[in-house]
Parts: C-alpha cells; sequence; structure tokens
C-alpha cells in the first residue's frame, strides 16, 4: 500500500510554492529529510524539477492543506481515495519482440522438460506462440531441434514468475482431478 505521494520532490516544489507549511510538515509528508527541503526552498536541491499539483492528483484536499497550515503540529494525511486502484492485466496475444522469438522454443523445452503436466495450451500462452510450435518442440519435429537447448522462460523474460506458478497449479489440478476420476472409474468397474 502506498503510504507517500507520488512524485515526492516534485510534490514538494508544489507544496513550498504555494502554501505556508512548514518544512516539517512538508518533509514528514513527503518522506523527505526536512535540511532536503529547506534545500529545496533555497533552490540548491531539485532543481529543474517541475511542481507536481498533490490536490489535482487527488492526494491532499484544499481543507487538509489550511488546517495543517493553521496547525504547524499537524501532519498532512495522505488522501485515502487514491489508493483504491485496480490492475488490469491485458488479455490476448502477447507481442515478443524479434530479438525474442528465437528464444520461444528453448523457452517451450524448458518447460516441456521441468513441467510435463503443462499442456500445449499454457505452453503457448506462457511464452506467447502456437499451439503447432510446442507441439514441433515436444515432438522434437521442429525445423531447429539441432539448435534448441532448453532455457528458463522467466529468466528469457517471456513470461512473469507468477504466470509459470498459476500456470503450474492449474496444470497440477487437472492432473489430480484426472487420477481421482480414473481412480473412481476403475472403482466402479
Amino acid at each position: 500500500m502506498l503510504d507517500k505521494p507520488l512524485m515526492p520532490k516534485a510534490t514538494a516544489v508544489w507544496l513550498l510554492e504555494n502554501t505556508s507549511l512548514t518544512f516539517k510538515q512538508i518533509a514528514d509528508f513527503c518522506q523527505l529529510h526536512e535540511l532536503e527541503v529547506k534545500g529545496i526552498a533555497d533552490g540548491d536541491v531539485a532543481v529543474g524539477i517541475k511542481a507536481y499539483n498533490p490536490i489535482l492528483a487527488n492526494q491532499l484536499t484544499r481543507e487538509e492543506i489550511e488546517e495543517c497550515s493553521k496547525d504547524p503540529n499537524k501532519p498532512l494525511n495522505l488522501n485515502k481515495k487514491i489508493l483504491d486502484y485496480e490492475i488490469k492485466t491485458v488479455t490476448g496475444p502477447k507481442y515478443t519482440p524479434l530479438s525474442k522469438r528465437q528464444d520461444r522454443p528453448d523457452a517451450i523445452a524448458w518447460l516441456v522438460k521441468n513441467y510435463p503436466q503443462l499442456t500445449d495450451g499454457q505452453i503457448s500462452k506462457l511464452v506467447g506462440t502456437t499451439k503447432n510450435t510446442v507441439e514441433s518442440v515436444r515432438t522434437r519435429k521442429h525445423w531447429n531441434t539441432s539448435n534448441i537447448s532448453p532455457k528458463d522462460p522467466v529468466a528469457l523474460n517471456l513470461c512473469t514468475q507468477l504466470d509459470l506458478q498459476k500456470a503450474v497449479e492449474k496444470a497440477n489440478r487437472r492432473v489430480e482431478r484426472e487420477k481421482k476420476a480414473k481412480l473412481k472409474q476403475e472403482a466402479n468397474k
């Protein structure tokens, strides 16, 4: 959770230019040293940094600034409304730069070797390739099979560790379901 404003130095510049807050209040709010804020006020620090308005950014309210200006001992509090945001994940095909495309078969080989429970669809989604490519690497019918050397797709930056873990967990759950279903069928015979 965020507990300091975005762009603290730029926010400090704006607060110094537009309010009568003390150096300590600004320093505490922006999580800077009080001497650094004094340096900003003197023009020694943050030269060329454009002021960032925390009111427009919904990090502070005018009322909060006015209250704190009247009482030098009252600390500024970050507006909690800005902390509620949703992380949206991009769905659909993932673009892989040309320089990384040659790494895909290596990543596929690594995934097939280390996580055989992953389906072709899961691997193609992780690495950003087609099921046909995954199948050709898995069956060793890929046109460049002799030059493929298994490499971790996370190290190659083709997927994140979190995505890989989720895919492996999902594959493990599927394998367990299939085992239970098979045992249930055998028990019914």
